[in-house]
C-alpha cells in the first residue's frame, strides 16, 4: 500500500475542540501534544520549559484538567476531548484572571506566565472562590524563579469571586 507524499503509517487524524473551535489534526500518535500544539497548530503560548513533567511551562487544559502537555502523547487523545491553551483564554481582550496578574505584578520575565494562567484558569473553573492554600496547591507544580509565588498568588485572588485578603 502506497501512502500519500508526508503521511506516515502512525498518523492519526483526531477531531477535538481547540481553544472553542473543533478541529480535525493529523499527527503521529507517538509525538507529544507539546510538540502538536507549538509545530502543527502553530499555538506557541504553551512552552517547553524541562519536558519531564517538572515545571509547569507546557501546561493546557485537558477537559476541565491542567495537564502538561510535554508528559502526553497525541495518541492519548480521543476524539471530542476539549483542549484549552493560553491562546484560548482572553482571546480578544485580557481575560480578569490575565489582568489580575498584569496589575498585581504576576508576570515578571513572562516564561512561567502561560502555564501559571492556565493551572489559576482551571482551578477557577471548578473553584471559583478558593482560598490562599488551596490556590498555591493549585499552582504548585508550576515554577517561577522571578516572582517568589506571592504576586502571583495575590494575582489568582483579585481574580477570584472574592476579595484578596
Amino acid at each position: 500500500m502506497e501512502l500519500p507524499e508526508g503521511k506516515d503509517m502512525s498518523e492519526v487524524l483526531k477531531k477535538i475542540k481547540l481553544n472553542g473551535k473543533t478541529v480535525d489534526i493529523l499527527a503521529a500518535c507517538e509525538s507529544r501534544l507539546l510538540d502538536v500544539i507549538r509545530e502543527k497548530l502553530k499555538l506557541t503560548g504553551t512552552k517547553e520549559g524541562c519536558g519531564e513533567g517538572e515545571c509547569g511551562a507546557c501546561s493546557i487544559i485537558l477537559n476541565g484538567d491542567a495537564v502538561y502537555s510535554c508528559l502526553m502523547l497525541f495518541g492519548q487523545l480521543a476524539d471530542g476531548d476539549i483542549i484549552t491553551t493560553i491562546e484560548g483564554i482572553g482571546k480578544e481582550h485580557l481575560s480578569r484572571l490575565q489582568d489580575a496578574f498584569v496589575s498585581e505584578g504576576g508576570v515578571q520575565c513572562g516564561f512561567c506566565t502561560p502555564g501559571m494562567i492556565i493551572a489559576a484558569h482551571a482551578l477557577l473553573l471548578k473553584n471559583p472562590a478558593p482560598t490562599r492554600s488551596e490556590i498555591a496547591n493549585a499552582l504548585s507544580g508550576n515554577l517561577c524563579r522571578c516572582t517568589g509565588y506571592k504576586k502571583i498568588i495575590t494575582s489568582v485572588e483579585k481574580a477570584a469571586d472574592k476579595p484578596a485578603k
